[in-house]
């Protein structure tokens, strides 16, 4: 299921526009984005948790030519899915 996809069912279920929805969904993965820049976390009930992760600095290999390089340490967004998730894809 692609965005379009998602706007439309969720305005033919929840009998709001497809532009409000977007704004909504828009608007959701704004707040999102913010609080986990923050450091903090995000719990969509019934869905699951998204959170940040640390990821220490390593080094690699280039492909192409077997150069060792170092990998910057960053920060990244991790899910953690809720057990009604789990159960509903699992049933």
């Amino acid at each position: 299921m692609n965005q379009t996809d998602l706007i439309t069912t969720i305005a033919i279920t929840s009998g709001e526009t497809k532009k409000t929805v977007e704004n909504v969904l828009k608007t959701t993965a704004d707040v999102i984005g913010c609080e986990l820049h923050e450091g903090g976390e995000v719990t969509l009930p019934g869905i699951g948790k998204l959170c940040t992760q640390a990821k220490a600095a390593r080094t690699g290999r280039n492909p192409k030519t077997g150069e060792a390089i170092t990998i910057a340490a960053r920060t990244v967004p991790v899910f953690r899915a809720a057990k009604a998730l789990k159960d509903a894809v699992n049933s």
